[in-house]
């Protein structure tokens, strides 16, 4: 009897505290127009209703499950590569999931050209209610250029703050050979380091279309201030592990600094005045002013330094308005894509 053919995609999920989630991860991986794939999902914490929801699938033979001790967001992607056997694997969130056209549009690009080694995407960002907004991932991150599928991404690219979106097609032998999600003792972020070591040897590319779906989650780390801080530390520590040498490159890696140092600082007042820390503020706002000079950061230092108490007052109200204008927008969104 002849060996079952390996899959083209492997998916690889590690779940923890996800049940409300991993259902619709693993149905978007279910919808896709092309079958050449399998999914191993990891219940990273042998958590009985994480297997239970993989095992209620166990009539698709191409969805597995493996079970471990929570190893960590990173060991938990490293056990399900471990387990996998395709030719490209595919990082995929527990609580994120890829549109129907995912596997076949990267199957498309790697079939034209065999010598690429990696293929990334665009992806929506949608929330709780499952209403995508109108700013996808590449634009969020501050990148204005649209993908070219023909652009080989370089080191500069990537130190400029063009990392593909972590739900990317990598080939397995790449993988294996740049170490995966393997962080070692290096506290770094694995979804952007893991581009920094294959950049130089490997041909990376990333296609225009959303063809994933990114959860803004309504308990994420991002509201606590501490987290936001952490995290933004460990992205600077990540991008600066680079090191580049070419002039060009070490100019767009300062600016990626500036800009994520910019972000946090701003984040920084906002939470100092909503605590009524008008010094801290002032001081924040400050601060970002000082690492990138724009009219948002202008407008915040003013405001802090002029009407703190009314700007606080204002908040709430500010957030209801922006947050009834996503949820709009992402209902219209939502419908033009059917």
């Amino acid at each position: 009897m002849s060996a079952q053919k390996s899959k083209k995609f492997s998916f690889l999920t590690t779940a923890y505290k996800t049940e409300a989630y991993l259902g619709d991860t693993i149905e978007s991986v279910l919808a896709q127009t092309s079958p050449d794939w399998e999914l191993v999902v990891v219940d990273n914490g042998m958590d009985d209703a994480i297997a239970a929801i993989v095992q209620s699938y166990a009539s698709d033979e191409r969805i597995r499950l493996v079970r471990q001790e929570n190893k960590g967001y990173a060991g938990g992607v490293m056990a399900a590569a471990e387990a996998a056997s395709g030719d490209f694997f595919v990082v995929l969130d527990s609580d994120d999931q890829v549109l129907p056209g995912f596997c076949r549009a990267v199957a498309a690009l790697v079939d034209s050209d065999p010598g690429v080694d990696a293929v990334g995407c665009d992806a929506f960002r949608f929330d709780d209610d499952g209403l995508d907004l109108p700013i996808g991932y590449y634009r969020s991150t501050n990148i204005k250029k649209k993908p070219d599928p023909k652009h080989r991404l370089n080191l500069t690219d990537l130190v400029g703050g063009y990392v593909p979106y972590y739900t990317a097609a990598i080939r397995q032998s790449v993988w294996e050979e740049v170490g995966g999600y393997d962080r070692g003792d290096q506290e770094l972020h694995e979804s952007v380091v893991i581009w920094l070591r294959m950049v130089d040897r490997y041909d990376i590319r990333v296609l225009p279309q959303r063809l994933a779906r990114f959860r803004l989650r309504s308990d994420s780390l991002t509201r606590d201030p501490k987290a936001v801080e952490a995290f933004a530390e460990e992205l600077e520590r990540s991008f600066s592990y680079a090191a580049p040498s070419d002039e060009e490159a070490k100019a767009a890696l300062e600016s990626t600094l500036r800009t994520l140092r910019y972000w946090v600082l701003l984040r920084r007042a906002r939470f100092a005045l909503l605590s009524g820390d008008d010094v801290g503020a002032r001081l924040a706002a400050r601060e970002a002013f000082a690492q990138r000079r724009t009219v948002r950061a202008a407008m915040v230092l003013a405001a802090v330094n002029i009407a703190p108490g009314a700007l606080r007052v204002a908040h709430p109200a500010k957030q209801k308005i922006t947050t009834k204008l996503s949820h709009a927008v992402g209902r219209l969104v939502s419908a033009i894509k059917r």
